[in-house]
């Protein structure tokens, strides 16, 4: 696994402290030493602190439900799609949090079985996508962002290819993205969240950003002001994000190839573009 590809930026330092702790071994680290790259304020939304268990320990649990009434988040031994959970728990624990709290209030409510025969529900659809393959596109440029969401690939992948990186940043939260990772391809998609952010919080250090994102989004979540549907979230293909794709040059024949990055239909709805300042500026 090459750590130093962009898209493991916010995740390269848990990823060498792992390696530091167990670099003669071919077993991934178990929860004991993931737990320990958990910061303090990791809880769920009764104030329980989060553990990683092995999930030998917590047989037929429903995985939701018992992060929510106990803190302990099933992790399964040898396992890359559990390790990039937890990892993602690390680094966004409070918006985790409330995912997990989402999920059970529809839960508990009955929302799935009754109002919609079964299945799991528009939000718990969209909180599943987000959680697997979610990403968190910020900019200062509200253009560029709509660009975005009307799919607009010439725009913002080639016109616009400047921005990226500098104001445009992309932040990964989808534990299922990071396991594709390993071993990309061209047509890997994310599901973007899509956030206007103005310049002052573009102007602090990623890892402030990132801290910001946490806990604005986290607070919009609880208020259920994110997420009502997977209509909020915009496909974004990543290998398109300038140098995110090593195997080959990123020109306009690279951008070509429609099945890969499709152009909207006519009649196809656009995620909206959301203010993040009013989630920011809440506690």
């Amino acid at each position: 696994m090459d750590i130093s590809r962009p898209y493991w930026a916010d995740y390269r330092g848990l990823l060498q402290l792992l390696r530091q702790a167990a670099p003669a071994t071919d077993e991934l680290p178990g929860p004991q030493q993931l737990q320990s790259l958990l910061p303090v304020h990791a809880v769920n939304q009764r104030g329980t602190p989060i553990r990683f268990r092995p999930s030998a320990l917590l047989p037929g649990v429903a995985y939701e439900q018992n992060i929510f009434q106990t803190g302990e988040v099933s992790t399964r031994a040898n396992h890359w799609h559990d390790l990039f959970n937890a990892l993602v728990w690390c680094r966004f624990p409070r918006l985790k949090s409330a995912m997990n709290a989402a999920h059970f209030a529809q839960i508990s409510s009955h929302h799935d079985d009754v109002r919609h025969g079964g299945g799991r529900g528009p939000q718990r659809d969209a909180l599943t996508l987000f959680d697997e393959s979610g990403v968190m596109v910020v900019s200062t440029s509200r253009g560029f962002l709509e660009a975005l969401a009307a799919r607009d690939w010439n725009e913002v992948f080639l016109q616009q290819k400047s921005l990226w990186h500098k104001e445009v940043l992309v932040f990964v939260c989808g534990h299922a993205l990071l396991e594709k990772f390993l071993t990309p391809y061209k047509a890997l998609t994310a599901h973007a969240l899509l956030l206007h952010i103005d310049g002052q919080l573009a102007d602090l250090p990623r890892e402030e950003v990132l801290h910001s994102l946490d806990r604005g989004l986290a607070g919009a979540l609880g208020e259920g002001r994110m997420l009502g549907s997977t209509r909020s979230l915009s496909p974004l293909p990543l290998m398109g994000i300038p140098g995110w794709w090593p195997d080959a040059e990123q020109d306009t024949g690279f951008y070509a190839d429609r099945q890969v990055f499709r152009p909207s239909a006519a009649t196809q709805a656009t995620a909206a573009v959301l203010e993040f300042a009013a989630y920011q500026a809440r506690p």
